[in-house]
């Protein structure tokens, strides 16, 4: 099939529009303007004002991407990665500040943190982690109301000049597939 066949570039954008050929190839990754324009993003910092954490446990675990539930907190999968299979250790509760968490809260949020650990290793190989958490918007906080520990996997090699210079993430599968592959593979108790 000759790569001037339309249906090699089919679901793939027109390339009207891109400026004058230069030779370089794009990637196209849609998905990532939401973040940009602050899509589920919360309005206020109150429970009520939209909180992504607040509104994820109501929904099924697959509409939500909620990949294990405990009796104070969840994990979900980050709807924009740093890494395929970014983990996300939420308490229930509305709370901001690491502190702010009761003797049950940090013993589950340690726990399910250690099981994401175990998950993506098993699940996808990972060979080390990025695990912490960003308190306040000036520390980078996205959604600074409420608390969430992030489990980054990693693996050799997987720093390019992509995130680097073109500023994109490239992800090798859907986030529903992650969340399956990770539900799969999460530890029993």
């Amino acid at each position: 099939m000759s790569t001037d066949d339309p249906a090699v570039h089919a679901g793939e954008p027109s390339g009207e529009g891109v400026g004058e050929a230069d030779g370089v190839d794009r990637l196209w990754t849609p998905h990532r303007m939401a973040y940009i324009k602050g899509e589920n993003k919360p309005s206020g910092s109150g429970p009520t004002d939209g909180c992504p954490f607040c509104r994820v446990p109501g929904l099924a675990d697959e509409d939500g991407l909620v990949v294990a539930r405990g009796k104070a907190a969840f994990v979900v999968l980050n709807r924009y990665p740093y890494n395929s299979g970014h983990l996300l250790v939420c308490p229930y509760r509305h709370v901001a500040d690491y502190t702010e968490l009761d003797e049950a809260e940090v013993a589950e949020v340690a726990s399910l943190t250690q099981d994401a650990i175990t998950a993506l290793r098993t699940a996808s190989g990972a060979q080390g982690f990025n695990v912490g958490m960003n308190l306040g918007s000036v520390a980078g906080a996205g959604i600074a109301a409420h608390l969430h520990q992030h489990v980054v996997p990693r693996w050799g090699g997987d720093t390019n000049f992509m995130p680097v210079v073109g500023r994109t993430k490239v992800l090798p599968e859907l986030l529903r597939q992650t969340r399956a592959a990770l539900a799969g593979n999460w530890p029993a108790r």
